[in-house]
């Protein structure tokens, strides 16, 4: 899956919402951030708390340009739940960490702006 990080991208070709709906985005918190040294592009490893239901997962998230590892632990971002966990070098990613790309093409998570339970489903 080819992830393109430029803003000025063309927008994608109508879905049905049937289509959206397959795609499982949840609220979670961080619970636990490591550097990730071994990975291709600087990652971080992350442990996020998705709720009873779901659960902990974990996630490689390429977002070192804009957060430090020190600062991540008890914050909420979304991730695509249901894609089949992804082996990224020796780690297996559970989810996808969701964000958007800033000025200069780096990572920004997205998250709500006040806190929610985890677990709650983007609709």
């Amino acid at each position: 899956m080819h992830v393109n990080h430029d803003s000025g991208a063309v927008a994608a070709d109508p879905i049905g919402f049937d289509d959206f709906l397959k795609v499982d985005i949840r609220v979670g918190t961080i619970v636990s951030a490591e550097a990730y040294p071994e990975a291709r592009k600087p990652a971080y490893k992350l442990l996020i708390d998705f709720g009873a239901s779901i659960g902990l997962k974990k996630s490689s998230a390429q977002i070192t340009e804009n957060y430090a590892v020190e600062e991540l632990a008890g914050r909420q971002v979304a991730a695509v739940v249901n894609f089949p966990p992804r082996q990224i070098g020796k780690f297996m990613s559970e989810v996808l960490t969701l964000g958007f790309a800033d000025e200069a093409g780096a990572v920004m998570l997205f998250a709500p702006d006040r806190v929610v339970p985890n677990g709650s489903r983007l609709f």
